[in-house]
């Protein structure tokens, strides 16, 4: 029988004094400067790139869409020719074209209006009524829930951030 293997994650680090502690702070700022100034290297550089290939990556753009197009256009045309032995795909050797259906959609704007209407006109069933515990209640009145399970209210959880201090000399 395997025996399982755990695995822990062992500390790389650990200061043991103020000192170190200082230390640390002013190493972690340096590197979170560091690695800004990468980013910052690499999205100039993307820039640059993009930049420089600019007319041709328009180009190319227009010409995808313009063959699209044409092509759209011709299979419209010839749509019952391509589907003659049915289906909703044609094989055209170098390629396939297909025609799909979406399935149905509801866009709703001015939701307010939209529930004054259904309501006056007596179509309740199209209006959803959610039920959900009132969590900011329970955090007002921790004692009243204290004994249901699956309740559990969470408090004094502490986060430990370090902030080294930066200074923007740039205005």
């Amino acid at each position: 029988m395997a025996t399982k293997k755990t695995k822990t994650k062992a500390a790389a680090f650990a200061c043991q004094s103020r000192d170190q502690v200082m230390d640390a702070i002013r190493e972690l700022g340096d590197a979170q400067r560091e690695l800004s100034r990468i980013n910052a290297d690499i999205n100039d550089q993307v820039a640059a790139i993009t930049a420089a290939r600019k007319d041709r990556i328009d180009a190319l753009q227009e010409r995808v869409d313009a063959l699209a197009n044409g092509i759209q256009t011709w299979c419209e045309a010839h749509r019952a020719e391509l589907l003659s032995a049915g289906g909703k795909t044609a094989n055209l050797i170098t390629g396939e074209v297909s025609w799909r259906l979406r399935p149905p959609s509801v866009s709703i704007r001015a939701v307010e209006k939209v529930l004054d209407a259904l309501r006056s006109l007596g179509l309740q069933r199209f209006i959803r009524t959610r039920e959900e515990p009132n969590k900011e209640a329970m955090l007002a009145d921790p004692k009243a829930v204290a004994g249901i399970a699956g309740v559990n209210i969470v408090s004094g959880v502490e986060d430990f951030t370090i902030e080294p201090f930066e200074i923007d000399a740039v205005s």
